[in-house]
């Protein structure tokens, strides 16, 4: 199975950690990484990409999966494709559930369930 490391603000569900993802050994970094607190330049974004392409070199992934600021999102792409990580994407269906509560209205929640990688 393929390791794949998880480069988004969210913890790997049970599905996805089945299917091979892990969310790595230093989650706080990660999120920092992919965390801005200002509008930043080009250098700022592509500093970033590098520096989650040198973590996912040293957690040993073969693959990474991103999610986040779609401005991210095509400089982390080539940094992992240049450190001979794979980038992928989670795909997820929704399932709805709608729930008639006591005082008779509806609640409707949706619930996404992990269904495959994206390899792109």
């Amino acid at each position: 199975m393929t390791r794949i490391l998880n480069l988004t603000l969210h913890e790997a569900t049970a599905e996805q950690a089945a299917a091979g993802l892990v969310d790595g050994s230093d989650r706080a970094a990660i999120q920092r990484l992919l965390t801005f607190e200002a509008c930043p330049d080009r250098a700022t974004i592509e500093t970033r990409a590098a520096a989650l392409a040198t973590l996912a070199r040293a957690e040993r992934a073969e693959a990474a999966m991103l999610g986040g600021a779609p401005y991210l999102m095509a400089p982390l792409e080539r940094a992992l494709s240049a450190a001979g990580i794979d980038p992928v994407y989670a795909f997820s269906v929704r399932d709805s559930v709608e729930v008639r509560l006591a005082d008779g209205s509806n609640r409707k929640t949706q619930v996404f369930r992990h269904a495959g990688w994206v390899w792109v």
